[in-house]
């Protein structure tokens, strides 16, 4: 695929959307492109992550119960895969087949260590969204704290942070 199709495709993902062509262009430079074919496993529940993935093309399963049940989700182009395993290595808590002919673009804990380095102004804005997400997760969790105490007609203690 062409540098300038990689960065079309990444500018639509989660995250890197946020950033500017300069930054994009460098993604998408330093990145690795890799195709799979239908069945073709990207990695498995318990591998330690090398980066994250955002699918350029196809359809990629992700399968967090590994149990031959439906997917969990579907990742199409655009989707951003493994939003943790940017900025550090994890186990993956999911398996990831692609589901037809697919291809996507690895980008690297480092890699992305030198996007928000080079582009601090990129580096905000990642943090503010990420930040963002966490507090929308929060409110989710503490209204789902909300309705048990309501079911069981009990408080159940919020859990403070350390």
């Amino acid at each position: 695929m062409a540098l300038e199709d990689d960065i079309a495709i990444l500018s639509q993902a989660p995250l890197f959307n946020l950033l500017d062509r300069d930054a994009l262009r460098l993604v998408a430079f330093a990145s690795e492109s890799r195709a799979l074919r239908a069945g073709d496993v990207l990695f498995r529940k318990g591998d330690r992550s090398d980066g994250g993935f955002v699918v350029s093309k196809g359809a990629i399963a992700l399968d967090a119960n590994d149990d031959g049940s439906p997917a969990t989700f579907i990742a199409k182009p655009g989707t951003l895969i493994g939003q943790s395993s940017l900025f550090t290595r994890i186990v993956r808590p999911a398996t990831a087949t692609a589901r037809e002919p697919s291809s996507v673009i690895r980008v690297s804990p480092s890699l992305m260590r030198r996007v928000l380095e080079e582009f601090p102004n990129a580096a905000a804005a990642m943090q503010d969204a990420m930040a963002d997400e966490l507090a929308r997760l929060a409110k989710g969790l503490e209204r789902v704290r909300q309705q048990l105490i309501a079911i069981d007609g009990e408080e159940i203690p919020a859990v403070m942070p350390d």
